[in-house]
């Protein structure tokens, strides 16, 4: 569950009273772990997968009345904040500043300051990104002036003094939001509670990112991508899936010793415990698509990396607390390299009935070191996606699950718990047991995506208990 999904009072989950509410529900039902969508600040869609920064946090997550509470501003200045509606709002944040320069204590704005040089090799970049997109209304940074598209030093120069005050508010909002991040892990931790991150292995190309270092990616002169990333057709799409991510330029990555792949994981691993990367079979093998096509069918498949990049991780990292995204058109190329360096994988159940035997996602095929789950978030919920199976699909659902005298989705909960796999993790929509309505994305549309949330009066009474004793009844 993301914490956009979480209840909240401005129309958005975040990191404020409700995030420890969730943390200390997982406790009482004996879980573990709380895995959530990519963090970054998104763009207007709202795709946690198409972020602005692979190190920044979403403003919007920020719990404005965590700093009321905190002493940071004075009660009388919470007005504002409930006449914001939004923590990204430009206001709010000027007002917030201004309050935080006049109230904050030493131990405050040492903090600040130190958070300010620890970060300031993706944060001055970042600060000035975020200023910029706001003056030119949110154009792409391949449609601003061409002094700034292409980083002239004269131009960024005054870009940095003309927009110092957006520039300070865009740290401060980063300052903010790691305090509360850190907090919440602080917590979670404390209470036996691992927070399991995800890292999509493509960046947006309307992104700082892109912007900083255009060298590593496939562009042409004016910063537009020559070939851009996507997937087959395959169980989600007929057409694939054309995401239009531009690609990396791995040659020059491994000349640079990967060192770009080493700050992004090293600034998410400071984040979480876990690391999930997305679409992990990118590593062995992309599929490359012409910018100008319109969907992925005309892509063609591109080696990518492999072992180069995760013998230069390992030698950084040491052991990799990472698991693969191995779903999708995986090979036994991709298989090896996962193993090769002993990163779990994952099993779908939703997956698992197409009527074979020897289906790798049914649980009597699952090995000890992968991840198990119902459904993730690009799966309809499980109650809905059981709904749509035909009478004879369902029937062999229900022939494998023993005929559980249990209503969906708790047969598949059951089944993701006694799975052999080392983890299990279970969708919060289907702990709720809620239908298709519920659905956090349909992938391949742009539209309605990413804006599920749920309420505490959707979660019955004896729901932790009913979690705990499962839990303990499978060893989990």
């Amino acid at each position: 569950m993301h914490p956009s999904s979480l209840p909240g009072p401005h129309g958005f989950g975040g990191l404020g009273a409700d995030a420890f509410r969730f943390v200390d529900f997982l406790v009482a039902a004996g879980q573990t772990v709380w895995q959530v969508l990519p963090l970054g600040p998104t763009h207007d869609g709202g795709s946690p997968y198409q972020c602005l920064s692979v190190h920044a946090g979403n403003a919007r997550l920020i719990s404005l009345e965590r700093l009321v509470e905190e002493g940071w501003l004075p009660e009388t200045d919470g007005a504002v904040i409930h006449e914001a509606g939004t923590a990204d709002d430009e206001r709010v944040w000027a007002n917030l500043l201004a309050g935080f320069r006049e109230h904050a204590d030493e131990a405050g704005w040492r903090a600040y300051e130190a958070f300010l040089h620890a970060q300031r090799d993706w944060l001055d970049d970042y600060a000035l990104f975020v200023a910029l997109r706001e003056h030119f209304h949110h154009a792409p940074w391949t449609g601003w002036p061409v002094e700034l598209r292409d980083r002239r030093e004269d131009a960024l120069a005054e870009a940095r003094v003309c927009h110092r005050e957006a520039i300070e508010r865009v740290c401060f909002q980063q300052f903010v939001f790691h305090r509360q991040w850190h907090a919440l892990k602080a917590y979670a931790n404390a209470r036996g509670v691992l927070l399991f991150g995800d890292m999509p292995i493509f960046v947006a190309h309307d992104s700082v990112d892109v912007w900083v270092d255009r060298r590593l990616f496939n562009l042409d002169a004016a910063g537009q991508p020559l070939v851009v990333a996507g997937v087959p057709p395959d169980y989600f799409s007929s057409t694939g899936q054309r995401w239009g991510n531009p690609h990396y330029q791995w040659d020059v990555m491994a000349q640079e010793s990967y060192h770009w792949w080493i700050r992004r994981i090293a600034s998410h691993l400071a984040m979480f415990d876990l690391l999930r990367i997305d679409h992990f079979r990118g590593f062995e093998s992309f599929w490359e698509i012409p910018a100008e096509h319109p969907d992925a069918i005309g892509g063609r498949w591109v080696a990518g990396p492999r072992d180069a990049l995760f013998d230069a991780l390992v030698a950084h990292f040491g052991s990799l607390p990472l698991v693969a995204e191995d779903l999708g058109l995986i090979t036994d190329e991709v298989h090896e390299l996962r193993d090769r360096y002993r990163l779990p994988g994952m099993k779908i159940l939703q997956f698992a009935f197409d009527g074979t035997p020897d289906n790798p996602y049914l649980p009597h095929n699952h090995v000890r070191d992968c991840v198990v789950y119902t459904g993730t978030h690009d799966n309809d919920t499980s109650l809905g996606w059981f709904a749509g199976l035909d009478a004879s699909a369902q029937g062999y659902v229900e022939e494998y699950l023993g005929y559980p005298g249990e209503g969906m989705p708790w047969p598949l909960i059951r089944c993701a718990m006694a799975s052999p796999a080392a983890m299990s993790i279970l969708p919060m929509q289907d702990i709720l047991a809620l239908d298709g309505a519920h659905r956090m994305n349909v992938p391949g549309t742009m539209e309605g995506n990413w804006r599920w949330r749920f309420d505490w009066s959707q979660v019955p009474e004896g729901l932790a208990a009913r979690l705990l004793q499962m839990s303990r009844l499978y060893g989990r």
